[in-house]
């Protein structure tokens, strides 16, 4: 694959409805900007994968990055990172993505039968998808990448353009209900303005501050990606470290993107395509994350109306048994409903109900009386959570109301995102059946044959799709915080451990070879723990900084956590002779000078966004 074909392959292998659906839909709620770090530091990641990761991979000549492991660290290492890797592929990316595509197309479609139905969106998806790769495999990723992934971020500015168009027509005294809390606009204000004046006026909190608490319209700073140590999402102390380390495993160790890569002809293509793909990131939030806080801005309504529905459905379908949860937009919007929930948490905490008219006095008293009816009665446990906005289908009700009067537009819309839809499933399914047949079926069969490899492969295709697909519609859960952080948090049980020891088994030779499986257990075992109780008891008794752990400095305990265990494992028995990698002779391994050059022009442009939206 030649630098081009690499850049866009990677871009259009990580962009999706996964970012359409789930980054618009945190921008539309209380994240705003702060979610474009993901992009803006994953542009500084790339520059250093391609100058410090990939000489190394291509160096080895592997197929898979488990692969790596085996040489370095033995086969059991291989086999963990094999498994775990498979299994958090399927069941979080493959699926969330099947879910984010099937969300777009029933918000799109909402009302109408079979497409407007979100389980139907999911199976349609996840056959077309598993057709797909069954087929073509990895180079037919590769190039329908380029033609989707140009497509959809053409899709993403037309979207963005109207959506600016429509911000600034739209009358003032609707647009200055739905300004953040810290904002000091006025109908005045906004009604002299032009768009992006519009835009800042409504989305700016006074000096900046920043407040990460219970929706958009208590919440401040949209437009500033400095987040207070309070936040449970990127808080400014993730930024330290956590963010850095799924940027590190997704560009770097992620079969499913370090495969492109892993396919350039040389070094060289390998690099400028890495940094080009880097240039590309730097503009995805302005197709992203700014129409999801457009999306709030003028179609909030709409927002509320698919919550509104899934609230009431909830409320109707719970069990007895349980409890009631819900966010203060809730109270505010469907008072009648909150009514019901505080009755119903009542009479389980066996407490008489009083009759509550404040919204935040009234939420408070919903969740403290489920938290005393849990702790009461093991009988009772907790049930949905009710939400005021559905953010998740920020994008899709962007893209309704916007090209409505636009059919030609709006197909191409629709076209580009099924087709990235598929084509990102299609290039998780070649990677986790890739896996799945050279670690695991291979290694077990001890078979070459290039012909039983790809039937295996195309088997695991088969498989790993219909577990995705039986997964994907349980995202659509609010109690989960919206997919994007779904899929991020998830990841924390193997992307930490796996950073670290890959780094070990880059700088430290003497490790020994033990330290792979610890490195990969010990991760997922304290991230486990960190998320179920002890990140609780750490906060309780002080040790903490923050009022909580969020997930990212989660993830940053976790890795220092596997470098210290590697660092006393490697003090205590260091191997007698360093290990040795072996050396793809074949590998054309000069360096770019271009792609150095344009890496050093990425990372200043990303300090300049960084101080434009601090």
């Amino acid at each position: 694959m030649t630098w081009w074909l690499v850049g866009f392959s990677l871009i259009a292998a990580n962009i999706s409805t996964e970012q359409f659906v789930g980054m618009s839909g945190s921008a539309a709620n209380w994240l705003g900007m702060a979610v474009a770090s993901y992009e803006w530091m994953a542009a500084v990641t790339l520059v250093v994968v391609a100058f410090l990761f990939l000489p190394r991979f291509l160096r080895t000549g592997i197929y898979t990055i488990p692969e790596f492991l085996e040489y370095r660290f033995g086969v059991a290492a291989r086999l963990a990172m094999a498994l775990l890797t498979i299994f958090i592929l399927v069941v979080v990316p493959t699926a969330s993505v099947i879910f984010s595509g099937a969300k777009f197309i029933s918000g799109y479609y909402a009302g109408m039968p079979v497409l407007g139905d979100l389980v139907t969106g999911c199976w349609l998806i996840g056959i077309l998808a598993a057709a797909y790769v069954f087929a073509g495999g990895l180079k037919a990723c590769a190039w329908t990448d380029l033609i989707w992934g140009a497509g959809l971020i053409v899709g993403g500015a037309i979207v963005m353009f109207l959506a600016f168009q429509t911000l600034e027509k739209t009358p003032a005294e609707e647009l200055i209900a739905t300004k953040v809390a810290n904002s000091q606009a006025t109908v005045e204000d906004l009604q002299g303005a032009g768009a992006w004046d519009r835009l800042w006026l409504l989305n700016d909190g006074k000096d900046g501050e920043a407040i990460a608490v219970d929706g958009p319209n208590g919440s401040g700073g949209k437009l500033h990606m400095g987040r207070p140590i309070e936040d449970t999402d990127i808080p400014w102390s993730a930024l330290l470290l956590g963010l850095w380390i799924p940027n590190f495993f997704y560009w770097g160790l992620n079969q499913y993107i370090v495969q492109r890569t892993l396919g350039s002809k040389s070094l060289a293509e390998g690099q400028k395509g890495i940094v080009f793909a880097a240039f590309l990131k730097l503009i995805i939030p302005f197709v992203v994350v700014i129409p999801g806080i457009l999306a709030f801005n003028l179609f909030s309504s709409d927002l509320h109306s698919s919550a509104a529905e899934k609230n009431t459905k909830a409320v109707q379908s719970a069990p007895a048994n349980v409890t009631i949860t819900l966010d203060e937009s809730v109270a505010r919007l469907q008072p009648d409903l909150a009514a019901k929930a505080l009755e119903r948490n009542a009479a389980l905490a066996g407490i008489a109900a009083e009759s509550i008219s404040d919204p935040g006095i009234l939420t408070g008293q919903i969740n403290t009386l489920s938290a005393q009816a849990i702790a009461a009665n093991k009988g009772i446990t907790e049930g949905p959570r009710l939400v005021g906005y559905d953010y998740d289908s920020a994008f899709p009700v962007l893209v309704r109301n916007l090209l409505r009067e636009h059919w030609y537009l709006s197909w191409f819309v629709l076209a580009a995102l099924f087709g990235a839809v598929v084509s990102s499933l299609a290039s998780m399914l070649n990677s986790a059946s890739t896996i799945a047949t050279m670690d695991l079926y291979a290694k077990a069969t001890k078979t070459t044959d290039g012909t039983k490899l790809v039937k295996a492969g195309r088997v695991f295709v088969v498989l790993f799709v219909l577990v995705a697909i039986l997964v994907a519609p349980n995202f659509d859960n609010p109690k989960l915080g919206g997919i994007f952080k779904i899929i991020q948090e998830f990841q924390g049980f193997i992307s930490p451990g796996i950073l670290a020891i890959f780094i070990v088994g880059f700088f430290i030779p003497r490790a020994p070879r033990y330290v792979g499986v610890m490195g990969i257990l010990l991760n997922a075992v304290a991230y486990g723990a960190l998320k179920w109780g002890l990140g609780d008891a750490i906060v309780s008794a002080g040790l903490w900084f923050a009022p909580t752990i969020s997930f990212l400095d989660r993830m940053a305990i976790c890795f220092l956590l596997v470098m210290l265990a590697s660092g006393i494992a490697t003090l205590v028995h260091p191997l007698k002779e360093p290990a040795k990698l072996p050396v793809n002779e074949s590998m054309p391994l000069e360096p770019s000078r271009l792609a150095a050059f344009g890496g050093v022009g990425v990372v200043i442009l990303t300090a300049v966004l960084y101080v434009i939206f601090w």
